[in-house]
């Protein structure tokens, strides 16, 4: 079996709070490192009601100071909305605080609404093009060969990866010979093309020398094939609540949602969901399975929303009854 990781988007629940979030992603993250599980990211958002990830290095130390064993990172940082010299002393001093155990996913997309964008850039008007300089100056900052010195930063060994929704960010990812992350669990429209084409154009550089490609996968695993459906109602409402203009907070699941949505809204779930498992062990591990078989992924990253704690605890343990266990020291 390939490795597992896990994407927590730090919820917040309608009924719930912040706190209450960040309580839940280090019980999920502590149970994960005990699972086996080989990754723990966050993601950068702002502006959402429903997501609490937004000072996303803080929650990495967060977790990393929770857990003992699991890698833990950015999945990703939104690069544009930073100095390149800020995000290499962040996740330098992460690094010197764990050792061996932080990665940065970096992405080029803003992660906000525009306005929200305006207010963490206060200008739009930079080169949209300059996301792949940035990466080259941050690299630079990591390695000390940049004129100003990252401290800390310089000499610290934190690996990049390159997110991406669409060919930019394999094009990018091949060029520099960084490990690959796709966003197939929101965005799978050109998933196939986009990893093709990152493996037919990888460059082996100091840090990779043949391609690495991650890719995200929803999960909503339950004893039962009718409560995972039932239970995947709640991702089902906020995604449809977000593309209408009207984000919020995660509901709480809904009994035959799905099936009571117009044409135009349900054929909108099929196709950001096309990679997702909903049901009982079997049928999750059946989906997953075929998924890596069809894909050939190096990695899956699942990400598994649901309102209520015990339910999400539940789905990531089922998956993680997929992973093999490590050899002995």
């Amino acid at each position: 079996m390939i490795p597992l990781s896990i994407l927590d988007l730090c919820p917040i629940t309608e009924g719930g709070s912040a706190t209450e979030s960040f309580r839940n992603t280090l019980d999920l993250a502590r149970n994960a490192d005990r699972w086996g599980f080989h990754r723990y990211w966050m993601a950068e958002h702002h502006g959402m009601p429903g997501i609490a990830s937004a000072a996303t290095a803080v929650l990495i130390g967060h977790v990393a100071g929770g857990t003992s064993r699991i890698r833990v990172g950015a999945g990703g940082v939104m690069l544009p909305n930073h100095s390149p010299l800020v995000i290499a002393e962040q996740f330098g001093t992460l690094e010197a605080l764990y050792p061996g155990r932080i990665d940065l996913g970096l992405g080029r997309a803003p992660g906000s609404d525009q306005a929200t964008a305006r207010a963490l850039r206060r200008t739009l008007e930079s080169d949209p093009d300059q996301f792949p300089h940035d990466v080259v100056e941050l690299i630079a900052y990591f390695e000390g060969r940049a004129p100003v010195r990252a401290v800390p930063g310089a000499g610290h060994r934190v690996p990049i990866w390159i997110l991406g929704s669409s060919l930019f960010g394999a094009q990018l990812a091949a060029a520099l010979g960084l490990p690959y992350a796709f966003a197939s669990h929101f965005a799978p429209a050109q998933m196939e093309e986009a990893v093709a084409l990152y493996r037919a154009r990888f460059e082996p550089s100091p840090y990779l020398d043949k391609p690495y490609v991650m890719l995200g996968f929803n999960v909503f695993a339950a004893d039962r094939d009718d409560e995972a459906h039932y239970l995947a109602s709640s991702w089902q409402q906020s995604f449809v609540n977000l593309r209408s203009g009207h984000p919020g907070r995660l509901p709480p699941p809904r009994e035959g949602y799905a099936e009571s949505l117009p044409v135009q809204a349900r054929n909108l779930l099929d196709h950001v969901l096309a990679c997702t498992a909903i049901g009982a062990p079997g049928t999750v591990a059946d989906r997953i399975h075929a998924f890596i078989r069809r894909t050939g992924a190096d990695e899956l990253i699942v990400t598994s929303n649901m309102h209520d704690h015990a339910a999400r605890l539940r789905s990531h343990e089922i998956v993680a009854g997929l992973i093999e266990p490590a050899a002995p020291a």
